[in-house]
């Protein structure tokens, strides 16, 4: 009777046991079956990540090692997002092996201040007229608030950037500028014309294994004046004395339109000749990013290229993929007696 007792009493428990131990078995097949299915849908979700990585890699292999200059300006010196995209990118390449200087106006900037003291903006050939009051502030934005943002935002990821002026060490001298419209030489004032390029300062910090972030200043040589330079020929002048692989300059616009403003179709890639022809009949705001490419070019720099600075990363995407996303200027190619002689 006692073992009749035991005997059922132990039924209940050895089914619960049995119960637990298909429940267990049964969850661990399902946990199971799920982590294979995420482990899946992570596998797939990385591979284009990969895949994007691998078409970098040629481009990676080729400009490692080499200077790249680019000037920021445009749309993206005044978005918040974009300034702290065209950051990383700038570290990127950093860390990628390129060796990065960066060269930068401060136009929308400058205006904002100058309307805030009352003092009127005014262009001429796609140039700033500078008036000595105009260039007080020219230089105090630029050195003490434009720079100084973009420095931080860099040094964010590192102590890396190192800002300076185009009159510290001299890196840059000029003269007045007189550029010619209707053909006759117009004064606008405290503008400058690049005479020459120290590239001293700037090859130091880049040995240092620092970004150089230069501010497009520049000092007179005779007389000690200080003149505002495009930051467009600043760029394009310091490309060429350090021998870059690359001049990029970042616009608001996609690159160079074929026929603007009948179209909108955007010139991949062209020649030095090819874009001198154009140059009479691009708009005002473009010449002077086209005449700094121009300048680039056939004066050593391998590539000259405008991109899009309102498009986030548009740097690493115009570098690193088979793409690009703006217009790339290269030089002539030499002709079959140049080449045999």
């Amino acid at each position: 009777m006692t073992s009749t007792a035991a005997q059922a009493t132990a039924t209940p428990g050895t089914t619960a046991k049995t119960t637990t131990t298909t429940t267990k078995s049964t969850t661990t097949r399902t946990r199971t079956r799920t982590s294979a299915a995420a482990s899946m849908t992570r596998k797939n979700n990385a591979l284009p990540k990969a895949r994007t990585l691998i078409e970098a890699l040629p481009w990676l292999t080729r400009h490692h090692g080499k200077t790249i200059v680019v000037k920021f300006g445009g749309n993206a010196m005044v978005n918040e997002e974009l300034k702290a995209a065209f950051a990383q990118d700038i570290v990127f390449l950093h860390h990628a092996g390129l060796r990065p200087v960066v060269v930068h106006g401060g136009g929308p900037q400058i205006s904002a201040e100058l309307d805030r003291y009352g003092l009127v903006s005014e262009f001429k050939a796609g140039l700033r007229v500078t008036t000595d009051e105009a260039m007080d502030v020219v230089r105090m934005v630029l050195a003490g608030q434009v720079q100084r943002e973009l420095v931080g935002l860099l040094n964010l990821h590192g102590p890396l950037a190192v800002g300076i002026t185009g009159e510290d060490a001299h890196t840059i001298s000029a003269t007045r500028h007189r550029p010619l419209i209707d053909g006759e030489p117009v004064d606008i004032g405290r503008v400058g014309e690049v005479t020459r390029i120290d590239t001293g300062a700037v090859l130091a910090l880049l040995e240092d294994g620092r970004i150089p972030v230069v501010s497009s200043i520049a000092r007179a040589e005779d007389d000690g004046h200080v003149y505002n330079v495009n930051a467009d020929t600043a760029a394009a002048a310091l490309a060429a004395a350090l021998g870059a692989e690359t001049l990029m300059v970042l616009t608001d616009v996609e690159g160079l339109y074929e026929d603007w403003p009948n179209s909108d179709e955007v010139i991949s890639r062209l020649t030095a000749s090819e874009l001198e022809t154009l140059l009479p009949d691009l708009s005002s705001g473009m010449v002077p990013k086209m005449e700094g490419c121009l300048h680039a070019v056939r004066n050593g720099v391998r590539t000259a290229r405008v991109i899009d600075g309102r498009v986030p990363h548009s740097i690493l995407l115009e570098i690193f993929t088979d793409d690009g996303v703006g217009t790339m200027v290269v030089p002539d190619e030499p002709s079959v007696s140049e080449g045999t002689s």
